[in-house]
């Protein structure tokens, strides 16, 4: 399946030295990636909680987590692969040690259904997902430097292939959810301006 286009979203507010688009609210956002995207660095500089959650997309009522009541937040998103059968990370050895690396099954990505009472939470847009994607290569020039440290485990089994297919998950996933009806934008280059996918959309389940 060919990839969605984006485009530059022109109307654009700064919080705290970041820009975001006018019609987000800076306690809605979930900052997500491939690891080396700049997750924790964005979170850092608008003061949001600090210590990094994880969500199982695959699992039900995810939406409902605790990890996700305070915002904005570093999320590592745990997910359904072909041939898998728990739902795991990017950066987890069932992932990365399958030859060839395993595709999203999308069939099990669990979404909440679409808000029918008044009185009831529309999960679509109670949260908007903030995907972080540099290209491959800028990935692996950040990850390859802090592997010198010894800071990140994640950083232990690293190439640029890897990197390139970690962030080709991440980009497939931005896409299903934007499809699906979730707010979702991208920051796809090195002067962290948001952009949007060009309208596709279906209705909420």
């Amino acid at each position: 399946m060919p990839e969605l286009p984006t485009q530059p979203i022109d109307a654009l507010q700064d919080l705290k030295g970041t820009v975001f688009p006018v019609d987000v609210k800076v306690g809605q956002v979930l900052v997500t990636g491939p690891p080396g995207a700049g997750k924790s660095t964005l979170i850092s500089r608008l003061g949001g909680w600090s210590e990094e959650g994880y969500l199982d997309l695959g699992r039900k009522h995810w939406w409902r987590s605790e990890v996700l009541a305070v915002r904005p937040r570093e999320i590592h998103l745990g997910l359904p692969f072909c041939g898998l059968n728990d739902a795991v990370t990017v950066f987890d050895a069932e992932f990365l040690d399958r030859d060839p690396l395993p595709s999203v099954d999308f069939e099990r990505i669990v979404l909440p259904s679409s808000k029918r009472l008044f009185f009831a939470v529309d999960w679509y847009r109670r949260y908007v997902f903030d995907f972080l994607l540099p290209s491959p290569e800028v990935l692996f020039e950040r990850r390859r430097e802090r592997a010198l440290h010894g800071s990140h485990p994640v950083d232990a089994q690293l190439s640029l292939e890897i990197c390139a297919a970690q962030r080709e998950v991440f980009r497939r996933v931005a896409e299903f959810l934007h499809v699906r009806g979730f707010g979702v934008y991208l920051r796809e280059g090195d002067d962290d301006r948001p952009r949007r996918f060009v309208e596709r959309r279906q209705e909420p389940p």
